[in-house]
């Protein structure tokens, strides 16, 4: 076995690599926003797996299908640890001497790739089905890649990389390269809204939640929790092409853009949610919003306040404890550390207050332990973890989906790195006909949240998302 290895010429705007991409089976861009954003590095670019991992649920449980060189097999095992095992064959590679210089590098040489719904951990918990499930997505859809394209913004380099553990793939490698190779080709696809975007919870709905939970807070039941409402709206076309006009809207490290043929993912988070290296975690949780403003003064102010805000820090430092607690299940005792904590990140929509959180994964851990010991984040569910997602369970109308998961990878050589699903949209296709495209926004409340604040807050965040979507309004 030898790596393979091509060298692609370097463009700033990945969307020239993953257009030649995405009509192929499971095609997935993890993307760093660049050009537009300055936060990210690295962008990631994978299709046609050659195992396929869906889970869904049904009144039994979870049930996973496990697709592999065209041979279909069922599990009723812990999806998480389903995975964990059919990357152990894979995983040798990372101990061999041949790949060191070559690997370190790249952040990924292949491995699963994928989303983990928010609600994947509901039969775990224990939660009772109460919301509407709004829609019947699968809880986890994970591929195993075989190879990848690394495009590195700092280095200004993109190659095409694979361990070489398929035949397929050696066999497919010049065609492949080839297809990388050729000029792009200009799409004539197109993508608009059919209806205008509504919201499952109107201000008198919000509010009689919100007050709900005040009342649980008072009571000492939790201390935080985090309350979405789903935006959504008729819509037909391709996907991509609103994808393309958000990452210009709205740029963000995290970004995301998933083709799963009758369904797409469209995300656009800050957040990271867990990264793995060698043995070294890392996870930002984000609390702590204001608007932008397009005023420089008023913008600046707004960001001001925000560092200046005791309230928003407390409730920052609150998640900040949770996910000490959560990551320290996996990590070494004495290796976790919170800092620094509060650091101020402008986006195009919003400034948000970031905390970093480190420690050392424990020996004989893996990172799809630390994983699932997280899931999902503490900083979209509240504190304490259960009771918040049991009050959200009992006060949003809709299941979460997709909406307050994870996106991200699970490499070959063990690493990881991970995103919330925030700031993220599903849209739902078939045939080609009219589908539905829906997204949520959410914000955590605590004993001296404020109502029309709270509310204000969820439509700040959903804004850069609501200005793509209208900007393919077909209705005028």
């Amino acid at each position: 076995m030898a790596v393979l290895k091509h060298i692609l010429k370097y463009s700033i705007d990945s969307t020239k690599i993953f257009s030649r991409l995405h009509h192929k089976p499971w095609a997935i861009f993890l993307d760093s926003g660049k050009p537009h954003g300055e936060y990210g590095r690295f962008d990631i670019v994978v299709a046609d797996p050659f195992i396929t991992i869906c889970t869904s649920s049904s009144t039994k449980g979870l049930h996973t299908e496990i697709r592999q060189n065209g041979v279909l097999s069922l599990s009723d095992d812990d999806p998480f640890a389903l995975l964990d095992r059919l990357l152990v064959p894979y995983q040798l590679a990372k101990n061999e001497a041949s790949f060191t210089t070559i690997c370190s590098a790249l952040p990924f040489m292949g491995g699963a790739v994928g989303y983990f719904g928010y609600d994947l951990m509901r039969h775990d918990a224990k939660l009772p089905a109460i919301i509407e499930q709004k829609n019947t997505l699968p809880q986890m859809m994970v591929g195993i890649y075989d190879w990848a394209v690394i495009v590195d913004h700092r280095e200004k380099t993109a190659c095409l990389i694979s361990y070489g553990f398929e035949k397929s793939t050696q066999d497919n490698w010049a065609a492949l390269c080839a297809l990388l190779d050729a000029p792009a080709t200009l799409s004539m696809s197109d993508f608009k809204l059919t209806t205008a975007i509504s919201s499952n919870m109107n201000f008198d709905a919000y509010a009689k939640a919100y007050n709900q939970i005040k009342f649980y807070i008072t009571q000492g039941d939790c201390y935080q929790v985090n309350l979405a409402q789903r935006f959504s709206a008729k819509a037909t076309g391709d996907s991509w092409v609103a994808y393309k006009k958000l990452r210009e809207i709205s740029p963000a490290p995290f970004m995301a853009y998933m083709n799963f043929g009758n369904f797409q993912i469209l995300s656009g988070s800050p957040e990271r949610f867990l990264q793995v290296t060698g043995q070294h975690v890392e996870t930002r949780p984000i609390k702590g919003t204001r608007p932008r403003s397009n005023n420089k003064k008023r913008d600046h102010d707004y960001a001001v306040e925000l560092q200046a805000s005791t309230k928003d820090k407390a409730e920052n430092l609150m998640i900040v404890d949770l996910l000490r607690n959560d990551i320290s299940k996996n990590c070494e005792i004495g290796s976790v550390k919170a800092k620094p904590l509060f650091q101020l990140q402008s986006f195009a929509n919003v400034h948000h207050l970031v905390s970093f959180i480190t420690g050392t994964l424990r020996v004989g851990k893996t990172a799809i332990d630390l994983l699932r010991g997280c899931f999902p984040g503490g900083s979209i569910t509240g504190a304490p973890k259960l009771r918040a997602m049991q009050v959200i369970e009992e006060l949003e109308p809709h299941s979460r989906g997709v909406y307050c998961g994870a996106i991200g990878y699970i490499g070959f050589d063990g690493n990881m790195d991970t995103s919330i699903a925030i700031r993220t949209a599903v849209f739902i296709q078939d045939n080609g006909n009219e589908g539905e495209v829906s997204f949520y926004a959410g914000g955590g409340i605590v004993a001296d949240s404020m109502l029309d604040k709270e509310y204000a807050e969820t439509l700040d965040k959903a804004s850069s998302m609501v200005k793509t979507m209208q900007y393919f309004n077909d209705l005028d």
